[in-house]
């Protein structure tokens, strides 16, 4: 009986969205494991499928439905008996779901994935639970979690965020800011980078804000100062900071500690002053450049990175023309640009000067084009350069070893440097001669 409970409680997940969804999902992989759930690869093969879901923008939604109706179809054929949905997209749109995909037998939000676990055990578990996100508990370093991006570990350093930019959702998603304490953060860093973690990756949606609700006083650089020190054979880096935020002290830290990569992802969403406000961002372009040019003045060779949004309801040419023409200026190492994603549900909606879709279509094209060469240019300066590349595994281009990555290059988001040679296993760090480079990849020799 113990080996048919066993064969029973196998489950198979899917992680949808950003790298903040993947370190739920691999606590949550924890927790299942810690309750006796045993992961499975194949998911044919699970009696119980998982998929977490992101629900932020149209595209988003439309490939979480895609990923969930695509795992329905195991219930049939397959080993398959229960099939839950988790995250964002229950969060946003629970009751709806529940009434539109009679093949999901629970729904889980975001301040209710603790419960997955239980909820998968009971016999008649209800349909949806999706109590207020705040209630969500916090990440601990003591809570079991499955590492299943190694070399690369995302540790979440707080939950919601204290902006309310009118196009975004993530605050009724997420709730309030809550920052998780130091030393229960350093304690996880230092535990993934035991497992095998050679480079640590703080996240939050707001990573800059990370302390303001904590009665100590500290700030993201002390945060990152600490899992520098007690980290030191890892690369750290941070993500998702807030133009606003992005203080000298920040920048003294990641100067300070040769394992924090200097590169600085800093969303700042337009450089019109006017498409700023409507979107309820702090700051103005004139101080968006300001802050590339300090950030470049005190971290000579630091990568930077933005992400831009097109298509704002009220964006006019001349807004758009602004946006150009800052990109062409500071001209970012990485770049990545969204269509506005209109929803009855957010701020924006409510504002006049719809764009019309085919119109923010071209505009994110021809930002794209234009980075495109500029991030050609920046990868060719490093051709003749030996850098530091991150082994993380083979390459997915022919006649090369193995494929890792820079301290100027972050995963998922950025692209990739291919190495010839004799490879290494994943994690290792080498030094590599860079022959030749692409607009967002380079190709580079292993030195003996």
């Amino acid at each position: 009986m113990a080996k048919d409970s066993e064969l029973r409680r196998t489950v198979h997940l899917v992680s949808l969205g950003c790298a903040r969804n993947t370190a739920d999902s691999e606590a949550l992989l924890g927790a299942l494991e810690k309750a006796g759930f045993s992961p499975l690869e194949e998911p044919e093969a699970a009696r119980f499928i998982v998929v977490n879901t992101c629900g932020f923008i149209r595209e988003a939604v439309d490939e979480s439905i895609d990923t969930i109706l695509a795992l329905a179809a195991f219930k049939g054929p397959g080993a398959c008996e229960r099939l839950a949905v988790a995250g964002c997209l229950v969060e946003r749109y629970g009751r709806e779901l529940a009434e539109s995909l009679p093949e999901v037998d629970v729904f889980v939000g975001t301040g209710a994935m603790h419960l997955l676990p239980g909820l998968l055990a009971a016999d008649n578990p209800p349909r949806l639970t999706a109590p207020e996100p705040f209630l969500r508990p916090l990440p601990e370093a003591s809570a079991p979690r499955a590492a299943t991006t190694l070399p690369t570990a995302y540790v979440k350093i707080s939950e919601g965020c204290p902006e309310r930019c009118t196009f975004c959702v993530i605050p009724k998603l997420k709730g309030p800011l809550k920052s998780r304490p130091m030393a229960d953060v350093a304690a996880e860093c230092r535990a993934l980078a035991r497992a095998g973690a050679a480079e640590i990756v703080l996240v939050a949606q707001e990573s800059t804000a990370w302390g303001l609700d904590l009665a100590g006083g500290e700030r993201l650089a002390d945060l990152v100062s600490r899992v520098a020190d007690e980290c030191p054979a890892s690369w750290i880096r941070f993500l998702y900071a807030h133009p606003a935020r992005v203080t000298d002290e920040l920048l003294s830290a990641v100067a300070a500690h040769e394992n924090v990569c200097p590169y600085f992802d800093v969303p700042v969403q337009h450089a019109s002053d006017a498409v700023l406000k409507r979107m309820g961002r702090r700051g103005s372009g004139g101080g968006i450049r300001t802050l590339f040019s300090r950030i470049r003045e005190r971290a000579p060779g630091a990568a930077l990175r933005t992400t831009l949004l097109v298509g704002f309801p009220g964006e006019s040419r001349r807004d758009f023309l602004e946006l150009v023409a800052m990109v062409k200026e500071i001209r970012f190492n990485h770049l990545g640009v969204f269509v506005y994603s209109d929803a009855p549900d957010i701020p924006s909606h409510r504002l006049s000067g719809h764009v019309a879709a085919k119109t923010a279509r071209r505009r994110r094209e021809a930002l794209m084009e234009i980075q495109s060469a500029i991030s050609l240019t920046h990868n060719e300066n490093a051709v003749g350069k030996t850098l530091t590349v991150l082994v993380t595994g083979p390459s997915s281009e022919p006649g090369f070893a193995c494929e890792g990555r820079t301290r100027l290059q972050a995963p998922e988001v950025d692209g990739l440097t291919h190495l010839s040679g004799q490879a290494p296993p994943p994690g290792a760090f080498v030094k590599a001669r860079v022959e030749r480079a692409a607009p967002y990849d380079l190709f580079a020799v292993i030195e003996e």
